[in-house]
C-alpha cells in the first residue's frame, strides 16, 4: 500500500481550481482543454521542469525537497492546511508502514493524568479523540452533550460514524453541512499523515459504501486546521446551544487531541450548560475506567 492516488488526486485538484488570472499569468484567449492550470503552468511558477512537476502529480514525491514542496505550494496557492497536508504526504511517501504502526501503538492510550484532568473540568464539556474521531475518553458534560453519539453499543464513540450513519445527526448539528465538511476534512488530514492505519481505511470506506454524502466530500481532498471556533448544537434536552470550541494536540501523547467547549457568562449558552449540567448528574454512567485505550 502506498499513498500515490492521493498524492495525484491532491495535487491535481487544487491545480484545477485556479485559473490563469488568478496565478498572475497571461490569458491568449482560445479553450482550454483542462479546467484550472495546466501543468506546464505549475511547473513554471515553481521553477522546476514540466517533466519533473509531471513526475510530482503522478504521486511520486520519493525524494522531494522542502524547497520544491515550498515552491509548489506557492505555485498551487495552498493555505495552512493544505501545505501541511502536502508536507505529511511527502513524508509519509519516504517512510515505510513499520514506523507509523510503531507510533500507532503508541498514541491511542488515554493516561490516567489525562482523565483526571477531565473529570476536573466539571464546568466545560471535554473529551478526548483520536485522529479517526474515536471518543476515547469524556467528561460527564462532554458525554451529555454528545449523548446521541454515546447512544450505541458500540465502543469507542465514533464521531464521523455519527455524523453521516445517524439520522439524528442532522437535527443535532443544525449546520450539518458545515460539520459534515468539517468531519471529512479531519479524515482526510489523517489520512495524509497516516494512510496505513488500518482502522482508519476501514471507517474510510464503510463510509464510502454507506454515505454518498461522505464519498462526494472524500473525493473533493478538502483539508482543514480545526482548533478554535464556535459549534451550533441542537441538543435533545436542552435544546439549541452554542459554545465556543478549542481543539488542542496533546504534545505528550502524538495524536491524541483534546477539545473542550465553553459559553460566555450570562449568555443562553451558559443557562443551557447548567441544565445539561443537572440532567447528566440524573443520568450520568462512566463510560470507560481510566486509562482505557482502543
Amino acid at each position: 500500500m502506498d499513498n500515490r492516488d492521493d498524492i495525484r488526486e491532491f495535487l491535481a485538484s487544487r491545480r484545477a481550481r485556479i485559473t490563469p488570472d488568478q496565478a498572475g499569468l497571461p490569458d491568449f484567449g482560445g479553450s482550454r482543454r483542462v479546467a484550472g492550470l495546466r501543468r506546464a503552468e505549475v511547473a513554471m511558477l515553481a521553477g522546476v521542469s514540466p517533466d519533473y512537476y509531471i513526475r510530482l502529480e503522478r504521486g511520486n514525491l520519493s525524494g522531494v525537497s522542502d524547497h520544491v514542496l515550498d515552491a509548489v505550494c506557492r505555485a498551487l496557492r495552498l493555505d495552512e492546511a493544505e501545505r501541511s497536508h502536502l508536507f505529511d504526504l511527502a513524508r509519509t511517501a519516504n517512510t515505510g508502514p513499520r514506523a507509523h504502526r510503531r507510533a500507532a501503538k503508541q498514541r491511542q492510550q488515554v493516561r490516567p493524568g489525562t482523565r483526571h484532568l477531565l473529570d476536573a473540568m466539571t464546568e466545560a464539556p471535554a473529551f478526548v479523540r483520536n485522529g479517526r474521531l474515536d471518543i476515547l475518553a469524556a467528561n460527564r458534560l462532554g458525554e451529555a452533550l454528545f449523548s446521541l453519539a454515546f447512544d450505541t453499543a458500540a465502543r469507542p464513540a465514533n464521531l464521523a460514524r455519527f455524523c453521516f450513519l445517524d439520522p439524528r445527526a442532522g437535527e443535532f448539528h443544525p449546520g450539518w453541512d458545515d460539520a459534515a465538511d468539517t468531519t471529512v476534512a479531519l479524515l482526510r488530514t489523517e489520512a495524509g499523515r497516516d494512510p496505513y492505519d488500518r482502522a482508519l481505511t476501514d471507517l474510510v470506506g464503510e463510509l464510502v459504501t454507506r454515505s454518498d454524502d461522505f464519498r462526494v466530500r472524500w473525493g473533493a481532498h478538502d483539508v482543514r486546521l480545526h482548533h478554535t471556533g464556535v459549534k451550533r448544537f441542537q441538543h435533545p434536552v436542552v435544546g439549541r446551544i452554542d459554545l465556543g470550541f478549542e481543539a488542542m494536540p496533546m504534545p505528550a501523547d502524538p495524536g491524541l487531541t483534546l477539545t473542550a467547549y465553553s459559553a460566555g457568562p450570562g449568555t443562553p449558552a451558559s443557562d443551557a450548560l447548567r441544565l445539561l449540567a443537572s440532567w447528566a448528574a440524573t443520568t450520568h454512567q462512566p463510560e470507560a475506567a481510566p486509562g482505557t485505550g482502543v
